[in-house]
């Protein structure tokens, strides 16, 4: 069954392709960057893909942020840039909790300039002792007077050291609430996070008796989960177009390869094991395609009911990337071994994406129990 990207889609993909163009030749310094590389944000600017991140109302370019929208720009983005891609991203995932929650004053300060890029924006999530188990969270907000004061520690946190501010979740009582903190508040301090097996900006953040406003809660107390899934359930089926992308890359580069690489007298694609590997792969990559352009298009009207979906999306194209990418090497031998180069790029880049965003064996868990209970719901209707 095909899926037809609508028109306004499409001219989002095309502005998309553009900018993945002019990245192209940035992209593999880029990406071995572990701090900003500006050039790269000055592509992205250029480009206005940001302004699809904020409301209309707020300096955006949509009513609201569309996930299909998203999901083909990072396509496109990621198979030319992780860097790109990653600026990108962040700037939707760390700034949706303030267009759904924040007062109008936080929206009236922060979305325009998330919107053209002024301001790089970031989630703060993630502890020493908290991964996976977001309950597990050990920074704590407090009241004191009329102020709150947070205290803690986050790490491996994107954009880090280089946000306007944290979008941070810290335990308030026996709740957990989301608060707004600006990159320049006394008391917050950045120390660089252990590099990555692709380079990416990271950093552990502390939280030292940070004094804040009574204000800078995004909702009300105690709501900072249901704000967190409702960015999860616009973004991670984002994460699901960028593995396409990468595999979209990884694909074209392997083809090429084997159509003009000759070996015991005739093209590579023409040996039986290759050609298994280049069908396998491109069977993987359209069908982890299909299945993140049709979730993201479900959840465009209403997409909190949608996340069980989007972790399947996001599930079975990051674990068929990193099938792929692998694939691709082999089909190159020692030419996909050599450092720098693209497909090598790739292979790096594949790996992280089964952990962040939602770890594969933590989204089987929620993917098996909505099974159960959908296949539990057919059967009562027989």
């Amino acid at each position: 069954m095909a899926f037809e990207l609508g028109p306004d889609i499409l001219a989002i993909q095309q502005e998309a392709r553009a900018a993945a163009r002019e990245m192209a030749p940035l992209a593999a310094e880029a990406d071995e960057c572990s701090h900003v590389h500006q050039p790269t944000l000055d592509v992205l600017r250029n480009s206005n893909l940001c302004s699809l991140m904020v409301p209309a109302a707020y300096g955006g370019r949509l009513e609201r942020v569309d996930p299909l929208a998203v999901c083909v720009v990072r396509e496109a983005l990621m198979r030319a840039s992780a860097h790109l891609d990653s600026l990108f991203a962040l700037q939707g995932i760390g700034s949706y909790a303030i267009a759904v929650a924040g007062t109008d004053e936080q929206r009236e300060q922060w979305l325009p300039k998330v919107a053209n890029a002024e301001v790089l924006a970031a989630l703060a999530l993630t502890e020493p002792v908290a991964g996976s188990d977001l309950r597990g969270i050990e920074t704590t907000v407090a009241s004191d007077g009329d102020d709150l004061e947070l205290n803690g520690a986050k790490s491996f946190i994107s954009n880090a050291g280089a946000a306007g501010f944290y979008t941070t979740m810290a335990r308030e009582d026996d709740r957990f609430s989301l608060v707004l903190v600006p990159a320049d508040a006394p008391g917050v301090s950045i120390e660089p996070s252990p590099e990555v097996i692709a380079p990416h900006v990271l950093g552990e953040v502390t939280f030292d008796r940070v004094r804040l406003p009574a204000s800078a809660r995004l909702g009300e107390p105690g709501s900072g989960f249901r704000h967190v899934l409702a960015t999860l359930s616009v973004f991670r089926i984002s994460v699901a177009g960028a593995a396409v992308g990468l595999m979209d890359g990884a694909l074209t580069c392997a083809a090429n390869h084997a159509a003009t690489r000759e070996q015991f007298g005739r093209p590579l694609v023409r040996l039986g094991p290759v050609a298994g590997l280049l069908a396998d792969s491109w069977a993987d990559l359209e069908a982890a395609r299909l299945l993140a352009y049709a979730t993201a298009e479900a959840a465009r009207e209403d997409p909190s009911a949608h996340l069980d979906r989007s972790s399947l999306a996001k599930l079975s194209a990051t674990e068929a990337a990193s099938r792929v990418v692998d694939r691709c090497v082999q089909v190159m031998g020692r030419w996909g071994l050599i450092r720098g180069s693209d497909i090598e790029r790739y292979y790096r880049q594949a790996r992280p994406m089964r952990i962040y965003e939602g770890a594969s064996e933590v989204l089987r868990l929620g993917i098996a129990t909505r099974l159960c209970a959908e296949v539990a719901d057919r059967q009562g209707d027989e």
